[in-house]
């Protein structure tokens, strides 16, 4: 039976450059993005995605994206992706983790490359503040405007209706991942079960944060 996921804030990207899961046959891919020019199926920003009917999504990928948005968006957000999802239905989102790149910053490592991307160089100021090149160059969309610690995000999208939610820290990647279920209510094992199987979880290099 197939299922379809939201890919929000999809970029140039498509379903190849999501999770290990969300590549799998079973999963049909729709892209939403603010900007028409990166040919999405839909038009509309993460905080207004009314022309996306209710309860009409098996799942949501939202990849180091809800960073963009101000802090007093976040909610607006994530009660559209509460919204847009089916009663079974599951967010994967993951951003940067303040905690880890904080920990870099501490140790005096605030503009020395942590990590290589696609996109070049990538520095713990480039992580908190969004990428210097892209805003250098008049990209200003790619400005990060409000952070998350694992209990931050955990605490947000629980305050936003989610009902089952387990959130990983990939120090490795700098970054948080999380799942969260609408309505379904299952135990953390089985969230990080689900977890697994779009993000690898080896806990030498990520911790859970309840």
């Amino acid at each position: 039976m197939k299922k379809n996921f939201l890919h929000l804030g999809c970029g140039r990207l498509t379903k190849l450059n999501s999770t290990p899961e969300f590549r799998t046959d079973i999963w049909e891919e729709v892209r939403v993005d603010i900007d028409e020019d990166v040919n999405p199926d839909i038009v509309a920003s993460m905080t207004d995605m009314s022309v996306v009917n209710s309860n009409d999504f098996d799942a949501i990928y939202s990849s180091h994206n809800i960073e963009h948005l101000f802090s007093h968006e976040v909610p607006v957000a994530l009660k559209e992706m509460y919204r847009v999802l089916n009663d079974d239905g599951y967010l994967i989102i993951t951003c940067p983790d303040l905690v880890s790149v904080c920990s870099e910053v501490a140790k005096g490592k605030l503009t020395e490359p942590l990590y290589q991307s696609g996109l070049g160089p990538i520095s713990a100021l480039d992580i908190l503040y969004g990428l210097r090149s892209d805003i250098a160059k008049g990209n200003h969309y790619m400005a990060h405007n409000c952070g998350f610690t694992g209990s931050v995000l955990h605490a947000t999208l629980a305050g936003c209706g989610f009902k089952s939610i387990a959130c990983v820290t990939k120090a490795s990647q700098y970054a948080l991942w999380a799942i969260a279920y609408k309505n379904k209510s299952i135990s953390q094992d089985e969230c990080l079960n689900e977890l697994s199987k779009h993000v690898t979880l080896s806990f030498s290099n990520s911790s859970q944060v309840d």
